[in-house]
């Protein structure tokens, strides 16, 4: 297979590695904007766009900063080849006729969000698929410390910090929302409040809160860029019994500490599994998560009050 891929961050060195892993014959080739940017092994870097048309490639890659996402997409939809999207789609609404386009000209796409990969968010789908529980109220909180998420790097000086490229802990951490969506569908109303004005002294979001309302119950999102004890858990409160589902250690326990689900497999792991099924998936055309999709969880991520 050859692999085009546009920015080459820490999220685009996981993506590789997965391609090699599962497709160690391929080649893969990095647009690059200048000849100072670092090199890496197994990757061949290609300084004009005008060069593209010059390579046949089965997909290509979309891993540099968000707010370069619709102009990405824009060069991309004219190559007409699959997309490999990294989450979030965009940081603005603004892209909406982008992706009618995409839809007309029928590009197969996937928007990564990898926990959908999680083995106990797994889980808990298959449970809500039953229906035999009722849900009363859901609650999930992911809480971590910015200054630690890469190592050598001025937070402050990330795009992450910076609300104008696309930063925010509501973008960042889209997941939350993205895999609630996954689980129950489209809210009927979204609430929210923003606030970047914690000790970290950043421009971009640093606190997201947001009320989900459904049909019979309420989804609750918290999501901040300070906790140095790092959190990410999904609560979900039956009629019966409260189950917490603690992300980082992939398991699922019950108000009685009963274990309900656990397991061995990291975060790290679901790289490699949502790359093994987008390959798939370019040859049984099973859309999952699409541009249509993540629009719609990006309006959630966004909106302040929208009835859908």
């Amino acid at each position: 297979m050859n692999i085009l891929i546009i920015g080459l961050g820490s999220i685009a060195k996981k993506h590789i590695e997965a391609i090699h892993r599962l497709q160690p014959s391929s080649k893969v080739y990095a647009l690059r904007s200048g000849i100072s940017g670092i090199n890496l092994a197994k990757v061949v870097n290609i300084y004009s766009i005008g060069d593209l048309k010059n390579y046949k490639f089965d997909f290509a890659i979309i891993s540099n900063p968000t707010s370069e996402h619709k102009k990405t997409l824009e060069l991309l939809v004219d190559i007409g080849i699959p997309l490999f999207i990294e989450k979030p789609l965009y940081h603005t609404l603004d892209i909406k006729s982008l992706i009618e386009t995409i839809i007309d000209k029928d590009i197969f796409t996937y928007v990564a969000c990898n926990l959908r990969f999680l083995d106990a968010i797994n889980f808990i789908k298959k449970e809500i698929v039953k229906g035999e529980k009722r849900i009363n109220e859901v609650n999930s909180y992911c809480g971590s410390y910015l200054p630690s998420w890469r190592s050598g790097v001025n937070y402050k000086e990330n795009y992450s910090a910076k609300l104008d490229l696309g930063g925010g802990v509501h973008i960042d951490l889209i997941h939350e929302i993205d895999y609630l969506f996954w689980l129950f569908g489209s809210p009927q109303h979204t609430r929210r409040v923003f606030k970047c004005n914690s000790s970290l002294d950043i421009q971009s979001i640093d606190y997201a809160n947001y009320i989900l309302e459904y049909d019979k119950f309420c989804a609750s999102v918290v999501l901040n860029y300070y906790r140095r004890d790092a959190k990410r858990q999904l609560e979900i409160v039956f009629e019966e019994e409260t189950w917490s589902v603690d992300l980082l250690k992939n398991r699922i326990t019950s108000s009685s500490d009963n274990i309900i689900f656990q397991s061995d497999q990291v975060v790290g792991d679901t790289y490699l599994m949502q790359m093994d099924f987008f390959i798939k998936s370019l040859e049984n055309k099973q859309k999952f998560n699409d541009v249509e999709e993540a629009f719609n969880v990006l309006k959630i991520c966004l909106c302040n009050d929208s009835k859908r």
